[in-house]
């Protein structure tokens, strides 16, 4: 079998392998991560929360992760993959129960902050793991494979958690089961993870031995190459310039991305009273506009990779997110189907962002460096998690719309766009041609 062959037959074993099941893993990780803006439909008024608890309680959890996930990065490349992240979904999905059964803001903020905490560093491995198994030159196409759980997690739990609101079983609200019943597929997962992947390539036995050779030699000469460039350990890729950068674009961003997602089906249930919409209906909508992320995020990363470039591509889709955001709050008095139709153009720019992004670090780091710097970035990244969702209800409250808050996140995500374009030296790009065939000549 010819180098050309041996490369499409190994990259398509591994993406059936991997991909489909990091997909349903990471679908359940944001469902348990974001169902808290369609139980606040319910939740909310039945604990007496204003938007200033909602918001702090739904960024708190980043917190949580914020601290943990360096550390849980750490702990991940000495005990492996498959067993720390079989421990994360366990973990997640105890905690995910035990949301059900709050009834302060304070224990309210307590279980947002350990489900944080529980599922810090999840992201990170998952993208280190990914990046241990492709050439660089897939990465943003692998990377965008498992990333379409972000808005397919999104798309399924928007009908799914307005139906559950709706289900009033053993003296339990809607919202209630809706924790408990979303909890239960991470249980499950977790302990099915254990079992099905595997460390390292030279543990599989999936792939034939040609297969599992040739997927070998090209990841370790290509982690020699970028070593030759930048040989870091873990503790140095987090002081690395380009890496503390990359973690202030991606704060900004965050602060935009997860303002608009926590509080959106608040959002549109307020646009969608007066044409009298059902909750369930508007479920249905919110499912189609993050169908429409999903797609955007897929053709983002094969154009992304088909033209080699990187920070371009993340910096045009957070522009058009952002103004797409801000239009939306201001058509919403004249017209509600334009304001949805731009609140999705937003939706689409904010996750069609995310594969040219993660496919940055990896580019010029490897091993243990990579997984430190990935982790560093989402840790600092997801503090926009915590400040952006309080921030937008905080305004809220005191301006009764969310017109000032859209100006606020659009703003933030600009920025984002600007620092991650303008001061990130690193490219992103894949291995230059001339690199590619003197790997191709030597294997």
């Amino acid at each position: 079998m010819n180098q050309l062959a041996l490369e499409r037959s190994t990259t398509r074993k591994v993406t059936l392998r991997l991909i489909p099941f990091l997909f349903l893993c990471f679908v359940i990780a944001i469902l348990d991560r974001v169902n808290i803006g369609f139980a606040a439909l319910q939740m909310n008024e039945d604990l007496g929360f204003s938007n200033a608890v909602f918001g702090f309680g739904a960024g708190i959890f980043f917190l949580g992760y914020f601290l943990l996930e360096v550390p849980g990065s750490a702990m991940m490349t000495k005990i492996g993959a498959r067993k720390w992240i079989s421990r994360i979904m366990v973990t997640w999905a105890l905690i995910a129960v035990a949301m059900a059964f709050v009834k302060t803001p304070m224990q309210f903020y307590t279980a947002r902050f350990l489900l944080g905490v529980a599922e810090a560093s999840f992201y990170p491995c998952m993208v280190a793991y990914l990046s241990g198994f492709y050439q660089t030159k897939h990465h943003a196409k692998a990377i965008a494979g498992f990333m379409l759980a972000i808005p397919g997690a999104n798309a399924l739990g928007a009908p799914l958690s307005t139906f559950l609101l709706g289900v009033n079983w053993l003296g339990m609200e809607g919202w209630q089961w809706l924790f408990v019943l979303e909890a239960i597929p991470s249980l499950i997962l977790g302990v099915v993870c254990y079992f099905y992947l595997d460390d390292t390539i030279e543990a599989v036995k999936w792939l034939n031995k040609d297969e599992k050779q040739w997927l070998i030699d090209v990841t370790t000469k290509e982690n020699l190459e970028k070593q030759q460039v930048k040989h870091y350990t873990f503790a140095q890729a987090l002081k690395d310039r380009d890496v503390l950068i990359l973690s202030a674009g991606y704060f900004c961003w965050m602060v935009g991305y997860y303002g608009i997602n926590m509080f959106l089906p608040t959002i549109s249930k307020g646009l969608s009273e007066t044409t009298g919409l059902s909750t369930q209906n508007m479920g249905w909508i919110l499912g189609l506009m993050y169908v429409c992320a999903m797609v955007a995020l897929f053709l983002v990363g094969n154009h992304s990779d088909k033209k080699n470039e990187r920070r371009w591509h993340v910096a045009v889709c957070l522009i058009v997110s952002a103004i797409a955001m801000m239009i939306s709050s201001y058509v919403a008095s004249t017209s509600i189907v334009l304001s949805f139709v731009f609140l999705t153009i937003a939706l689409c720019g904010a996750f069609g962002a995310y594969s040219p992004f993660w496919a940055i670090p990896p580019s010029f780091l490897t091993g243990a460096a990579a997984g430190g710097a990935i982790a560093l970035i989402n840790s600092i990244g997801n503090l926009g998690g915590f400040f952006g969702p309080y921030i937008v209800g905080y305004i809220k409250d005191i301006t009764g719309s969310f017109t000032t808050s859209m100006i606020f996140m659009g703003s933030s995500m600009i920025l984002g766009s600007f620092i991650i374009l303008v001061l990130v030296k690193q490219s992103g790009k894949a291995l230059s041609q001339e690199s590619e065939k003197k790997l191709e000549k030597s294997s």
